[in-house]
């Protein structure tokens, strides 16, 4: 035991004798941050500093990393410190600082660069959707934490899209030059669809009208193209503001909308969500007023557009319409700063808001410069030619959004922005105008059915935007049972830059009429067209047509008076047709007017002469707001023409108006009027008229299935044809009533109805089914 002491007490004292001089001092003192200068010197000076590994990036570059350069005293503190900032730069893989003799020595292992970013599994979601996700690229240099942060933000956007259950896994092949290709692996798994959708606190609204009101759906079989089923976060608060801005247009000024939220079933395969309604009493509006504060603009004449009127119920999507139509009106009347500004005072002793609408002077400020970007096909002057404001014209918010919606409905572009920039002085802005072009071209198959030509095939070429000048040209041919065509025509919207649009076509029609008159017709020609707009309502539009016109294969029991018909005559006419139109929507009107005249003079040359004119309109009423929902929508139009002939030429059936089918339903194509009973061939009119009411309103479906029920009640009548044996012709009115489906399904627009003739003459011919079904792919 003694000598086992003994020997472990030498071993001690011998440990400082071998060491080396360096690490005997660094072991008895070792450095601390902010030691004396006199004991950092002990430890010696830095004499080089020596990269070795680097491949890409410079020595120098590594070197200026260090916090010790050469002169500096050995200090591991600092050398530690220089180890950390080399590791967070994320260049190396692997960082050895060591001292050997007077010289420090950096040992790196450059992290790879990357060659190739790849996916696989993915299927729902394309690579130009991953992409963009992802801080790796290529040529950038690949660190482990990288490829984790970006299979998390993949696993982040494959969650907004309702792919809970999605897995990511960034795999790592490695190339030569110390490159690697990342290729992600996914595993997409199923969406998590919306199970249900609740709603919490509505009590004026039930939960099925208020998921028609939200852009969320609950999954079902018949949404198989559908999106809105899938779980997404960002919906939820879009169906906020959808169910907040409903509330008010129905009344409740105080709704609040007070949560959203969305629970995941246990089995992960479905979403329950939850929306939360506070909503508050109804609101009328009390006292509607006008101030006007504007030099030259009087309350009075403000007064002429309001719309608004005490005992409506409150509406602020109205209130915001009426705003605008304020401020229009006032640059109308010569103020082109004109600020409105609505104050609403709540009553809340009996649910009323009095409404005061103040015009004022809003600040002065005018179009320095118009700037046009994006448009790499679209010609400046195609896009400019739409702004309803030109450089030094007044400032008008009106009319920047009138010039948005304008190069919008050229359909040339996928998106357009007008965005204020501050000019060179504060009264003073520029107004870029950004686009995102489209493709313009066309090349469209189709085919259907109707009762009125039968089976048909379409097949057409168009392009809406020839070489970026708004030119449209297209060709088109139409097969069809007992109707066949081919026509071609270019229009130039804006001829000349200026507000007239002019067109030409060129036809071909062939019309197989012997189910109703016992002939064919065929027509060759061509017709020249021009059109200008008053304003953003009112237009008028001329056509100058030469026509080759041939009534053939005349049936051998057909009447007297269309055999007298057969042979060809050649047209020459010259018409024109006046629109005014206020409609909100002309696809799918839900409220406003058009009206139209239309006149025909033939007799400029050729074989006949004539005058046709045709007035007609339809008035659309939406019951949103006494239904509750924007489909209920009831349509009135009528109309009434009159054809007569003049300098003694024959007339021709061709030429005159037929009644049935489209026009008046319960009544087959043809059906009323003017008749040949030995024959039992429509002979036409020169006098007609008619008026329809259609009331509008959803199916209880769901909406996406594209279903809108109608019911309608025709009239019309259509007399002064021939005279003579055999000849019946009664100008007493028809009456058709029924019911009908419109769905705008996957394939087209599909309408049916089933009508009754309830008023018709013993010789009518009627039509109980009409369908009729097209498409374009």
């Amino acid at each position: 035991m003694h000598a086992t002491r003994a020997i472990l007490l030498a071993a001690t004292c011998l440990v400082p004798v071998l060491l080396p001089p360096d690490a005997s001092a660094q072991t008895r003192n070792p450095p601390r941050r902010g030691a004396p200068a006199a004991t950092q010197a002990s430890n010696g000076m830095v004499r080089a500093i020596q990269v070795q590994g680097n491949q890409r990036i410079e020595a120098d570059t590594i070197r200026s990393y260090m916090l010790l350069q050469p002169g500096d005293a050995f200090d591991t503190d600092r050398q530690d410190r220089s180890l950390r900032t080399l590791f967070a730069t994320g260049l190396f893989r692997d960082v050895q600082v060591t001292r050997q003799g007077d010289n420090l020595v950096v040992k790196v292992q450059e992290n790879p660069i990357v060659n190739r970013v790849a996916f696989e599994g993915n299927s729902k979601l394309s690579d130009d959707t991953l992409r963009p996700e992802l801080t790796l690229r290529p040529r950038a240099v690949y660190t482990p934490a990288t490829a984790q942060a970006d299979r998390q933000k993949l696993l982040e956007l494959y969650a907004r899209r309702g792919r809970f259950a999605a897995r990511v896994e960034p795999k790592i092949i490695e190339l030569d030059q110390n490159r690697v290709d990342i290729v992600f692996e996914i595993t997409e798994g199923d969406a998590a669809l919306i199970s249900r959708i609740n709603f919490v606190g509505n009590e004026n609204f039930s939960d099925s009208r208020l998921k028609e009101i939200v852009s969320s759906r609950e999954a079902a079989w018949y949404r198989p193209f559908s999106s809105s089923d899938t779980y997404e976060p960002e919906r939820l608060n879009f169906d906020r503001e959808l169910l907040r801005r409903y509330y008010q247009r129905q009344g409740y000024a105080d709704v609040e909308v007070t949560g959203s939220t969305a629970e995941l079933s246990p089995d992960r395969s479905g979403f329950f969500v939850t929306y939360t309604v506070k909503e508050g009493p109804r609101y009328t509006l009390g006292k509607v007023e006008i101030t006007s504060a504007l030099r030259n603009v009087t309350a009075e004449r403000l007064q002429r557009v309001m719309t608004i009127r005490p005992g409506d119920v409150y509406d602020g999507d109205a209130i915001e319409r009426m705003e605008q139509t304020l401020i229009d009106e006032g640059n109308l009347a010569g103020a082109p700063f004109v600020e409105i500004e609505p104050k609403i005072t709540r009553n809340r002793d009996n649910n009323t808001i009095d409404l005061v609408f103040a015009a004022t002077e809003g600040t002065r400020v005018y179009v320095d410069r118009i700037d046009v970007t994006g448009n790499t096909r679209t010609q400046d002057r195609v896009i400019r030619r739409e702004m309803r404001l030109a450089e030094g014209d007044a400032f008008n918010a009106a009319a920047v959004r009138r010039s948005r919606q304008r190069i919008r409905d050229l359909g040339y572009f996928n998106d357009v922005q007008i965005n204020q920039q501050p000019g060179p002085t504060p009264d003073r802005v520029t107004l870029n105008t950004n686009v995102s072009e489209r493709a313009t071209g066309e090349i469209s198959i189709g085919g259907g059915y109707s009762t009125d030509a039968g089976a048909l095939a379409d097949l057409g070429l168009r392009e809406r935007n020839i070489l970026g000048t708004g030119i449209d040209a297209r060709a088109n041919t139409t097969i069809a049972q007992r109707r066949s065509q081919v026509d071609f025509s270019v229009t130039d919207p804006s001829f000349l830059d200026r507000n007239l649009s002019v067109g030409a076509d060129v036809f071909y029609v062939v019309r197989d009429l012997t189910d109703y008159s016992g002939y064919e017709e065929r027509r060759v020609g061509f017709s020249l067209r021009a059109g200008y707009e008053f304003n953003e309502r009112l237009r008028q539009s001329w056509a100058y047509t030469l026509s080759r016109r041939n009534v053939f294969n005349v049936n051998d029991d057909a009447s007297i008076y269309i055999k007298e018909q057969k042979g060809v005559t050649l047209l020459s006419q010259i018409g024109q047709t006046l629109t005014y139109d206020t409609r909100d929507s002309r696809l799918d009107p839900h409220e406003g007017y058009v009206l139209r005249l239309g006149t025909d003079l033939a007799g400029l040359g050729g074989d006949v002469s004539y005058v046709r004119t045709r007035l007609d309109g339809s008035y659309f009423i939406p019951f949103e707001r006494l239904l509750g929902d924007p489909d209920y929508v009831l349509a009135l139009s009528a109309g009434v023409a009159h054809m007569f002939n003049y300098g003694g030429k024959q007339e021709r059936i061709i030429d005159r108006f037929f009644l049935g089918g489209e026009n008046l339903r319960g009544f087959a194509v043809a059906g009323v009027g003017p008749r040949d009973t030995s024959s039992d061939d429509a002979l036409g009119g020169r006098t007609m008229w008619t008026q329809s009411t259609e009331m509008r309103f959803p199916l209880p479906v769901p909406s996406e299935l594209g279903l809108l029920g109608r019911a309608f009640v025709d009239v019309g009548s259509l007399s002064g044809g021939s005279t003579g044996a055999n000849v019946v012709d009664d100008s007493a009115p028809r009456v058709g009533a029924g019911i009908g489906i419109s769905w705008r399904s996957p394939f087209g627009l599909i309408n049916v109805d089933l009508a009754q003739a309830v008023v018709k003459k013993s010789y009518d011919e009627t039509q109980v089914f009409r369908f009729g079904f097209g498409t374009r792919f």
